[in-house]
């Protein structure tokens, strides 16, 4: 297990904790970060992170990324 910071652009990885308080949390999972979804990078730039998860794209900064787990 091992942040989404490092996962690599381009590559299909699997979500498997979400560690972060309440209302975050549920506000994350509303949009499709819930342990078991396939995410997948689409780009980096100086670790903020642009994902595709569940058919969306969605931009990350450098802190949350740090919270989701792959």
């Amino acid at each position: 297990m091992v942040p989404l910071l490092m996962a690599k652009p381009g590559e299909e990885n699997t979500i498997t904790a979400v560690h972060e308080k309440n209302e975050t949390r549920r506000f994350l999972e509303g949009m499709g970060f819930v342990e078991g979804a396939a995410i997948t990078v689409i780009s980096e730039y100086d670790g903020n992170l642009i994902v595709n998860v569940k058919d969306a794209r969605v931009a990350l900064n450098r802190s949350m990324a740090a919270k989701i787990f792959i």
